[in-house]
């Protein structure tokens, strides 16, 4: 069960992925030329929907459900003062998602430090494209907002998992916070050795590859939150708003088992850090790239607020533990 906790994260990955206002906000504007090309129009149904609230806060969306189109239409919320975003630009945002078939919220990301998510604008995508149409055209410190059919969102089946359901359009609004820098090539392998882990922790062996192999001590299953970065690297810093590029091998405290492993797979994994589990980020957050850390997640802060896992792997009252190699960050 990999760590990813949020539809849009998977949106991000793929593709690379209340009530009305005294003074509602919808600004109909679209900018005339683009180095991305033409610009996502608006349309009549994108138009008749309120927004209010400001840029860096949860907005207050309005509309009457359900809506439908056949290709994404686009509104410019609010127009932000930095420089124009360009195919191939990384950026930094934050969002709420809606279904638009029925009203309902579906997820936000939560407009705190911790909370953006990294979108690779790409209008040739061939899945979810309709996020990049969305943030095309637009400059950073901007809010916009995407009407999204399925044809170019999750496609006609919907994501059912995460409350859309199949034929269900999307209504995407995001804030487009800033520009990552390009980032540096992610490590192939760490360097350097590992120190052994601190007292209450699983003890961990590795094979000449990084792979992990982890022990679960005897006694009490912990339920505190716990860190300790067994190797410490000097690349970049991990942020609130990364794609970090890692090696991670998980392991159920209570069961003794391994439920999921990148390296078993042969290949690195990239996350979102403001689309996984709470636990997961916080261990990943303010850590360098080339460091290995262990985490130990309890239930609150894991799976536990979902009830587990689907497969059964992790329960509802379950504490995992983490290995993860940070390879570098996008």
């Amino acid at each position: 069960m990999k760590p990813v906790n949020s539809i849009a994260a998977v949106a991000i990955l793929v593709g690379a992925l209340a009530g009305c206002s005294a003074d509602p906000v919808g600004v109909t504007e679209t900018i005339s030329s683009s180095p991305t090309g033409s610009c996502t129009p608006t349309g009549e149904q994108i138009e008749s929907i309120s927004f209010a609230g400001v840029f860096g806060s949860a907005p207050e969306v309005t509309f009457d459900a359900p809506l439908e189109i056949l290709s994404t239409q686009r509104l410019v919320i609010s127009k932000g003062e930095g420089r124009p975003v360009v195919n191939g630009d990384d950026l930094v945002i934050d969002y709420s998602l809606y279904n638009a078939a029925s009203g309902a919220l579906i997820e936000e990301s939560g407009y705190d430090e911790l909370s953006p998510t990294v979108l690779s604008l790409d209008t040739e995508a061939p899945n979810f494209v309709g996020v990049s149409l969305t943030a095309a055209c637009s400059t950073v410190g901007s809010r916009v907002a995407g009407l999204i059919p399925p044809l170019e969102a999750f496609g006609l089946d919907g994501a059912p998992e995460f409350g859309l359901a199949a034929g269900e359009s999307l209504l995407f609004v995001m804030d487009i916070i800033e520009v990552k820098a390009p980032a540096e090539p992610a490590l192939d392998q760490l360097l350097g050795v590992a120190e052994e882990t601190p007292e209450g922790f699983p003890t961990v062996e590795y094979a000449e590859t990084g792979e992990p192999s982890v022990t679960i001590p005897e006694g009490d299953v912990p339920l505190e939150f716990a860190l300790a970065t067994v190797l410490t690297g000097d690349g970049a810093v991990v942020g609130g708003g990364d794609v970090v590029v890692v090696h991670y091998h998980g392991v159920n405290w209570n069961t003794g088992e391994v439920f999921d492993s990148s390296w078993s797979r042969g290949e690195p994994s990239s996350f979102p850090t403001g689309g996984v589990i709470p636990g997961f980020r916080d261990g990943l957050v303010d850590q360098t790239v080339g460091s290995r850390v262990i985490i130990v997640i309890p239930p609150e802060l894991g799976y536990g607020p979902s009830g587990g896992t689907g497969d059964g792997s992790i329960g509802a009252e379950d504490t995992i533990v983490f290995v993860v190699d940070i390879l570098g960050v996008q």
